[in-house]
């Protein structure tokens, strides 16, 4: 029985974010990932053009995962300070939920691959901290935070946070909780 469309491109991915969660994780090859899947190489340059272009099939689900999940929080959440509380805790819990993905978050399983890669996860963590600045100027508008707050570095902050939460459980061989003491963290972070 053939595979449906798209069936076998999903699987590829699927495999390497598999091979990504390992946390001493050999770099993945073209020729181990096809032996991972039981199939050649030719096979997967069937699907994908290029090794660049599975990390970007990667880079793609992270973009509509956590873009997906941050517009909902902000159509459903009215407080400016809740929304910014809330995406940070999403993006924490994605890594923890995701840990092959936390590799290609903090660079880890971009090195040695096209400098586009990298490019296009500086571009996504920059929407993040627009999307939190959106929050940020919405809490000033609410009173929840002070009228001088810079919601530009007060954005800022909070990405780092969050990319330094990332590093620590990536590093860590994933043994670093990402949401580790995330409530106790916000209120110093958020000013409550």
């Amino acid at each position: 029985m053939a595979a449906k469309p798209g069936e076998r491109k999903l699987q590829i991915l699927q495999t390497i974010a598999t091979m990504l969660e390992q946390p001493k994780g050999e770099k993945i090859t073209t020729a181990l990932l096809a032996s991972k899947l039981d199939i050649s190489e030719a096979a997967l340059y069937r699907h994908f053009a290029s090794k660049a272009q599975m990390y970007e099939g990667l880079i793609e689900f992270i973009e509509q995962t956590v873009f997906g999940l941050a517009n909902k929080i902000t159509a459903e959440e009215t407080s400016g300070l809740k929304q910014a509380e809330s995406i940070v805790a999403m993006l924490l819990g994605f890594a923890q939920k995701n840990r092959g993905m936390t590799r290609v978050l903090i660079g880890d399983a971009l090195v040695n691959e096209n400098e586009r890669l990298q490019l296009r996860i500086n571009q996504f963590l920059d929407r993040v901290e627009t999307t939190l600045k959106q929050s940020l100027r919405i809490a000033v508008s609410q009173n929840e935070l002070h009228a001088d707050t810079d919601v530009g570095a007060q954005a800022n902050v909070l990405l780092c946070y969050v990319i330094g939460r990332w590093q620590l459980f990536g590093k860590s061989g994933y043994a670093r909780d990402p949401m580790a003491q995330w409530a106790q963290q916000a209120a110093i972070l958020l000013h409550r």
